[in-house]
């Protein structure tokens, strides 16, 4: 029972002082199981740097993430200077620019750097869900990837390029972007119409690009046709001219406006209009499709996962915080079964989303760290077979773990009540509209599952279907496997649903909740691999 009070003393300065406090690694008790398993003999070697890592996510680049997130220091574009120069400035904000610049000196995709331990301090980034600095980052290492793959005959430009954004160049780290959406087609990569124009040792580059995120970017991967040909390669195009980014000199290139997103707000996305722009070919001219989603979209679509994983860990932990403190009905939201119940459920999603992305990132690991552009190579069959899991894998992952990460935020979110939509009460309402723009980043859904299809006929002759998902969930239960192996062998077998006919969109609605199923056992499989390792002895 209370009284009337005009003077309400309520505070919720006991939510936030528990929240403030949390340190994302030293605190998640979860995420630390995971990094032993995986980590092993590694870990002495790792966890200071990791524990010091964690201390600035937890403080500082968490609290200017969540500043740089209001709507007045969005980026806008300035077209000309004041003396009728076309410069096209981004204009970002000073919080932007220095977490920016504070995270790429910390040399994540350097040589000098374990892949596990980039791994770990990315996850632990990807929960501030800054994606104005985490979109550049994994563009950056999609970029040094694959000019990584091609060191022959390497133009001497683009080893420097690689050098900016691996190692840095006087303590500057160069930021890469990925642009191969034009207005006709997103992923329909083949329908590209952008044109290069071959020169000596270079090219040239004239049409549009319709999305373009992270155009404050120093170098772009791009996707284009050879003037005169059906040929898509890639490409490497320089933002500025050489030593003209303090001038603001671009190379052949207009910004035709932003785009308005309704999340990633703070990542400026923009239409970029090429006209004679220098660009340098990376691998074979005619291999530009398998070359950009072999790999540089593959990458990409690990850290979607990654940052789903990390997204859902932040959000389930400021909800946890908030039921444990408010009080409803003279009981604290957690003391209700209801609220209970679906903060378990929340919490399981996002541990099972976590311990598989660390057990695909395994493999990853095992098979060289390097992806393949193709289906197959001259490499042992044993070895096809695992980088074919690995391939579907990750196309799998990034399906199912970015469309449960909407689901999951969402459920947080009701867990404030009508808190729970306020901008500026808690980091929420930002993950989850990033959330639901990071489910289309590098191949919508339904473009994924139609992938995954076709890639399981294609290997079919060489691939069984009871060999793959065997061994996909080796350690599983078996009647699990033989149940999702026969359905696979089933639709492999059976009618296509590739278009439309009678059954057709009964099939293709099975075959997304097949493809749910298998990689949620999958994420089950890992979740428990976790857990009995933590077990004593």
């Amino acid at each position: 029972m209370s009284l009337p009070d005009r003077n309400n003393p309520y505070s919720f300065d006991e939510f936030l002082n528990n929240l403030n406090s949390v340190d994302f690694y030293l605190d998640d008790p979860f995420l630390i199981k995971c990094v032993k398993r995986y980590c092993g003999d590694l870990l002495p070697k790792l966890h200071e740097k990791i524990v010091e890592f964690a201390s600035k996510v937890s403080v500082r680049w968490r609290v200017l993430a969540d500043r740089i997130a209001k709507p007045e220091l969005r980026p806008y574009i300035e077209h000309y200077d004041a003396h009728n120069h076309r410069v096209d400035r981004i204009i970002r904000p000073a919080e932007t620019t220095a977490l920016e610049k504070e995270i790429f000196r910390e040399g994540l995709f350097s040589s000098k750097m374990e892949k596990w331990e980039s791994f770990i301090k990315r996850y632990l980034l990807q929960e501030i869900g800054e994606s104005s600095v985490m979109c550049p980052m994994v563009c950056t290492e999609g970029l040094i990837a694959l000019i990584d793959e091609f060191p022959e005959d390497r133009h001497p430009d683009l080893s420097r390029i690689l050098e900016h954004c691996k190692e840095g160049i006087d303590g500057d780290f160069g930021i890469g972007a990925q642009f191969m959406s034009e207005i006709q087609g997103g992923s329909d990569i083949p329908a590209n119409l952008l044109e290069a124009e071959p020169h000596e040792d270079y090219y040239q580059i004239y049409g549009n690009k319709f999305f373009c995120s992270a155009v404050h970017a120093d170098y772009a991967v791009i996707t284009a046709k050879v003037k005169g040909s059906e040929d898509v390669g890639t490409f490497i195009v320089p933002s500025w001219l050489p030593q003209k980014k303090s001038s603001e000199q671009r190379n052949g290139c207009r910004i035709n406006r932003l785009k308005w997103k309704m999340g990633t707000s703070e990542l400026p996305t923009a239409e970029i209009e090429y006209d004679g722009a220098v660009a340098y070919a990376i691998g074979a001219i005619d291999r530009g499709v398998a070359n950009a989603v072999g790999i540089v979209l593959t990458l990409s679509r690990i850290t979607v996962a990654l940052s789903s994983a990390a997204a859902m860990t932040r959000a389930v932990r400021e909800a946890t915080i908030y039921s444990r403190f408010r009080k409803v009905f003279d009981k604290r939201i957690c003391d209700w079964p209801l609220a209970a119940g679906q903060l378990d459920e929340i919490m399981q999603a996002a541990q099972r989303t976590t311990a598989g992305a660390f057990k695909v990132y395994d493999l990853f690991i095992r098979l060289g760290g390097k992806l393949q552009s193709g289906l197959s190579s001259n490499e042992p069959i044993e070895i096809q077979k695992l980088r074919f899991n690995l391939r579907e894998l990750i196309i799998l992952q990034k399906l199912v773990s970015a469309y449960e990460a909407v689901d999951v935020i969402r459920k947080a979110i009701s867990i404030f009540g009508g808190h729970g939509v306020i901008e500026d009460f808690s980091s929420l309402p930002r993950l989850f509209r990033d959330a639901t723009v990071n489910e289309l980043w590098e191949g919508p859904r339904n473009v994924l599952l139609i992938q995954v299809y076709r890639d399981l006929h294609r290997v079919s002759s060489w691939y069984s279907a009871e060999e793959f998902v065997g061994s996909v969930l080796e350690g599983a239960a078996q009647e699990n496997i033989e149940s999702l192996s026969s359905s696979l062998k089933d639709f492999l077998q059976g009618p296509s649903f590739l278009e439309i006919k009678p059954g057709a969109i009964e099939l293709a609605t099975a075959w997304e909740t097949f493809c749910s199923s298998l990689f949620r056992a999958y994420q089950e499989l890992a979740l428990n691999e976790v857990a009995s390792s933590s077990m004593p002895g």
